[in-house]
């Protein structure tokens, strides 16, 4: 958001007083119009950085929040210890053949 100007505020409320017959002339009230449209207007500044400042650290946070409940849930790439994988499975079920030249050896000797 853009900054408030410190006379700004002082500016709009003077023409808007204008508008509804009331005009705002040097004086004591004036003075006091204009320093509490400037504090105004620097309380305005301020809460909108801080603002700003909070924001970027709620989503921060959130980001980070996001990464522990994604680690936490993700499925798990690798299998437990106890099953099997299916490749594995399909090699035990299946015995291997021995080659035909080393057992004729096994019997000659």
């Amino acid at each position: 958001m853009k900054k408030v100007k410190t006379d700004e505020l002082y500016n709009h409320l003077s023409e808007f007083l204008q508008s509804k017959g009331i005009e705002l002339k040097d004086g004591s009230y004036a003075q006091r119009i204009q320093k509490g449209c400037s504090l105004l207007s620097e309380a305005i500044n301020f809460t909108q950085t801080s603002l700003k400042r909070a924001k970027t650290g709620v989503d921060r946070k959130l980001d980070r929040m996001r990464e522990a409940i994604h680690q936490q849930t993700a499925p798990k790439t690798s299998k437990p210890p106890g099953k099997p994988s299916k490749a594995s499975r399909n090699r035990a079920a299946k015995p291997t053949a021995k080659k035909a030249g080393s057992a004729r050896k096994n019997r000659k000797a």
